[in-house]
Parts: structure tokens; sequence; C-alpha cells
């Protein structure tokens, strides 16, 4: 099965944290708690991705609950694989990537989505950043 990384670990937390904040603030809401827990182990064992298939049932369907909330394609339909290329030039996906998609678990899809986001090199992620919904970074390169 695929890992789930630590910062989709940290963005739903900080995802529930704004959905169930503590009430007396040390209290923590059950969500919180068992994503914690996960988070702590992967900090304290130097983790990087913490295994979807053995993550508790309680701290996976919290992270399920805010991957249901993040975009589940990278597709911006300008695809360059259906002319042939190996990788996708509109949303950086390998060919084998785009027709597998429908059947990749969670995890798989995130990983998938976490290397592309660090390559930053497919166009939706500069000049057609406006047909996935995110603003392309305007910073003069140094």
């Amino acid at each position: 099965m695929a890992g789930i990384h630590i910062t989709d670990i940290e963005a739903a937390i900080n995802w529930w944290r704004e959905r169930k904040p503590s009430p007396d603030g040390i209290t923590l809401a059950p969500e919180l708690r068992a994503l914690a827990e996960v988070y702590a182990l992967m900090v304290y064992y130097r983790e990087d991705e913490a295994d979807e298939a053995t993550l508790p049932r309680k701290a996976l369907d919290a992270w399920k609950a805010w991957y249901a909330t993040t975009p589940d394609t990278p597709c911006i339909a300008i695809c360059s694989t259906s002319q042939g290329d190996d990788t996708c030039k509109g949303c950086g996906r390998t060919f084998e990537e785009v027709q597998l998609w429908p059947e990749m678990t969670p995890a798989e899809k995130r990983q998938t989505w976490r290397r592309i986001t660090l390559d930053a090199s497919a166009w939706r992620f500069n000049r057609y950043a406006e047909r996935s919904g995110e603003k392309p970074d305007t910073t003069p390169a140094a």
C-alpha cells in the first residue's frame, strides 16, 4: 500500500483544528487525537510516510475526511499523453498515472500530487494555473 506523507497528516490536523477547536486549550477532538498520535510517532521515529494499510482506523477516517476536501485530480483538460507524451505537459502525471487514476487509493493519488507539486514543471503550475484554481507563483526568480 501507499504511504501518507507527514505533510498530509499535518494538513489534516490543521483542517480538523479549524473545525473542532479545543474547548479548553487542552482537550482534543477524537479526530485530532488520532491524527496527532500518528504524527507524534512519525516525528519520534523520523518517518516521512505512514503506511495507509496500517494506519489506525480513526486516524485513517480523519485523514480521509480531510482528503475529501482536496481536488481529486490534477487534470487541467490539456492532456499531452493522448498525443504520445510519456508525461502530461498539462498536469505532470505519467501516462500510467493518468490511465490508472480511477483505481488508485487516496494515498497513491496524494503521492502523485506531491511529486508533481514538488516538480512544479507542469502547465497547471504556471501558464495555465487559472484552470487549476491555483494562483501562479509571480515571485521573481533570484
